[in-house]
């Protein structure tokens, strides 16, 4: 189990609980950053912030780490809808102290002083919670600059090389396999990639290209529908045993050379 590093100091309750929840379930998993960023479409940069506290993950994040860990998505949600609430608000906990402190005590302090005084106890806590209040906003833009810096990194890292996921919405789509033979190299006429990452509950054509050169090796994976579903992953599994690969249902640079390199059945 790996040692995790302490979340930053300045962390609301709610999105400490956040992240401790999905630290565990990446433990259960015993998945590597990178093999989780595979399975799930987001880099491995970006869970390394999400998990050290340094940007809060997205909602599509979330239930795809609730899939991978077995949790229940719906509670997970809800802890993560709170999460997002406090993320946005930018607020800072101290412990011990309740976040309006600083108003509930000028207040006080107003009611006891006659009309007209300004004590100096008062002019204290207006400059404290100015300062709070300009710490809260400094707080706050690193926060966005931070979230908009990890999602220029996901764009740019998986926009182009890793397909969308399996959602409500989906419409079935059917493929035709064009199959041909180039440079000692198998094509299906859907894509040409050699090594862009597929994994279970991946979509789009190269889904499709890859069932296509699995139909063609004789390891049937179902439907030709660009659904990387279970039938596609044990289909994938035994490929990799079959040739000595890593077993682990993903499709990376060595399996697709296996697919597209495969010898003509006699």
């Amino acid at each position: 189990m790996p040692r995790w590093k302490a979340l930053p100091a300045g962390l609301h309750p709610d999105v400490r609980q956040l992240i401790v929840r999905l630290r565990r379930m990446k433990d259960r998993s015993e998945l590597s950053t990178r093999q989780l960023a595979a399975k799930t479409g987001y880099s491995a940069r970006s869970w390394q912030r999400y998990l050290n506290g340094r940007s809060l993950p997205s909602k599509k994040a979330v239930e795809a780490m609730a899939r991978i860990g077995g949790d229940d998505p719906t509670r997970l949600l809800v802890l993560y809808e709170i999460a997002a609430e406090r993320w946005a608000d930018g607020r800072v906990f101290t412990a011990g102290a309740p976040e309006s402190a600083p108003s509930t005590s000028a207040q006080t302090l107003t009611e006891r002083q006659p009309y007209g005084r300004c004590p100096r106890a008062l002019v204290t806590a207006g400059a404290v919670a100015l300062v709070l209040s300009v710490s809260a906003a400094l707080l706050l833009a690193v926060r966005l600059a931070d979230t908009r810096a990890e999602l220029a990194d996901e764009r740019a890292g998986t926009v182009g090389a890793t397909p969308a996921i399996v959602t409500e919405s989906l419409v079935p789509v059917s493929y035709t396999c064009r199959l041909e033979r180039r440079d000692g190299r198998w094509y299906a006429g859907l894509s040409r990639t050699t090594d862009t990452i597929l994994a279970y509950t991946h979509v789009g054509p190269e889904v499709a290209e890859a069932q296509c050169l699995l139909r063609r090796a004789g390891i049937p994976p179902g439907d030709i529908d660009g659904v990387f579903g279970p039938q596609t992953q044990r289909a994938v599994e035994r490929v990799q045993t079959r040739d000595g690969l890593v077993v682990d249902g993903v499709i990376g640079p060595h399996t697709w050379k296996a697919l597209r390199e495969e010898a003509v059945p006699e």
